[in-house]
């Protein structure tokens, strides 16, 4: 699976490739496994296991996420330690997200690593880049962060942003497209 991201990571994949083919087939299968784990009640060790199938990855057991959580491909998320993730929160993950400690991510954000090509030519086609979250960022409810995108440390987004381009470390961002609107001091 890692190999898939590799292979495709800051590509431009159009319809028809070899690798949409791969890619709609292990989607399909992480929709089960999604499904399951966004079906009844689970404890906190039941989520943390059926992410571990979904990702293949080890999960702290200092990982906390609220369902339903969302997650399109699964296999390319990376969770660091002391992550809080609430309710609704979808993660296109196919670009690669990778979360380090004490990240905070508030009711229905959206982190997405795919997006369309502009050419209409080839709209159905797609671009991946991964996105990075730094350690103790929060990321507010409803907030959408796009491909390629990296947050700092300490940064807050507030509620509704969505997150076009690097966010440095340090600082609160919001609106749309994201604006740094304060810097955070400490004390």
């Amino acid at each position: 699976m890692k190999d898939l991201l590799s292979r495709i990571i800051r590509k431009e994949i159009v319809k028809g490739s070899s690798y949409f083919e791969e890619i709609h087939e292990q989607k399909a299968g992480n929709e089960k496994l999604v499904m399951e784990l966004n079906t009844g009640y689970h404890t906190p060790t039941e989520v943390r296991t059926s992410l571990e199938r979904i990702t293949g990855e080890s999960i702290d057991s200092s990982v906390t996420i609220s369902l339903p959580f969302y997650t399109d491909f699964g296999k390319h998320i990376s969770f660091g330690k002391n992550i809080f993730i609430n309710q609704n929160v979808t993660f296109v993950d196919l670009g690669g997200i990778y979360l380090e400690d004490e990240v905070l991510i508030g009711p229905g954000a959206r982190l997405l690593t795919v997006n369309h090509l502009v050419d209409p030519v080839k709209r159905r086609g797609i671009n991946v880049d991964s996105i990075r979250i730094k350690k103790n960022a929060w990321i507010g409810a409803n907030v959408t962060v796009l491909p390629g995108v990296t947050i700092g440390k300490n940064v807050i987004v507030a509620a509704d942003a969505t997150v076009t381009k690097d966010v440095p470390d340090n600082v609160i961002v919001a609106g749309t497209p994201a604006k740094i609107t304060k810097e955070i001091v400490f004390h």
